[in-house]
């Protein structure tokens, strides 16, 4: 994958990683704006690529009841305005293959989530909008398997491919991350380790997964020192009251300061 082909995306000679971030889901015009406004105050200060995240919907709920989002294309004109706005590219998951177009039409990279990653007519229908495709690596599969996911995406004439690993199944409530998966992964494309859905703590037994954002830094640190592409961070200004994954997303406050450090140890890196 080619950087340079991601629409707007700025720094991208700085030898930074880049940066995949912003909310779970899309809750309205004003909180993605805010959000997007400060992580593009702060990646312009550090010279970190950045690419705003943002779900228009949450198709992955534990309970019926959990908020999914405000409206499709209600959502998707908010992730262009961010664009618009900030000069920024955009990334939102896709569930079926009819979000494939209809998502297409407003960001720049399309996301495939953990759990479908194996579902070969999404994965196509993502690569077919020649967008780039960020797949997500199944907490159920193992480095290795995802050089086929991405093979299909490449068998449909589109290279712009990449792999985020967001933790593997470790008994029945925790994820791990195995760091022997990056160097194998980069084997087939560039590789993000999502750093917050890396600590979420799944199947809680009230229906709404846990986490431990308290363990960010040490995961973002161990990620950057192995030579990670990017780095994948939900983050909200009042993740107590947000209205998906609030468990495990970096309070916007902190994010510069983990940032900046993130910086300095990949610089060191970078000099061995």
């Amino acid at each position: 994958m080619n950087l340079n082909k991601i629409p707007k995306l700025k720094h991208v000679n700085s030898n930074n990683f880049f940066l995949l971030s912003g909310p779970c889901a899309i809750e309205g015009e004003d909180m993605a704006l805010r959000i997007a406004e400060k992580v593009v105050s702060i990646t312009d200060k550090l010279e970190i690529p950045y690419v705003f995240k943002g779900s228009f919907k949450k198709a992955n709920r534990s309970r019926i009841d959990s908020f999914t989002g405000i409206g499709d294309e209600k959502a998707l004109k908010i992730l262009r305005k961010v664009s618009e706005t900030f000069d920024i590219p955009t990334v939102t998951d896709i569930h079926e293959i009819n979000d494939a177009h209809m998502a297409a039409e407003y960001v720049d990279v399309l996301q495939i989530p953990a759990f479908l990653v194996r579902q070969t007519d999404l994965v196509v229908a993502a690569a077919e909008t020649g967008k780039v495709v960020n797949l997500k690596k199944g907490q159920f599969m193992s480095p290795e398997s995802m050089k086929h996911a991405v093979t299909k995406v490449t068998d449909c004439n589109n290279e712009q491919v990449m792999i985020t690993d967001r933790g593997t199944m470790f008994g029945y409530q925790d994820l791990i991350v195995d760091f022997r998966g990056i160097p194998t992964m980069r084997e087939y494309a560039p590789v993000v380790l999502d750093v917050t859905h890396s600590l979420q703590q799944p199947n809680q037994s009230s229906g709404v997964t846990g986490g431990r954002p308290d363990m960010i830094e040490t995961i973002a640190r161990a990620g950057v020192v192995n030579n990670v592409d990017g780095l994948f961070i939900e983050t909200h200004f009042d993740p107590a009251n947000a209205k998906s994954d609030g468990a495990n997303m970096l309070d916007l406050d902190y994010l510069e300061k983990l940032l900046s450090n993130l910086v300095a140890i990949r610089k060191t890196v970078n000099e061995i």
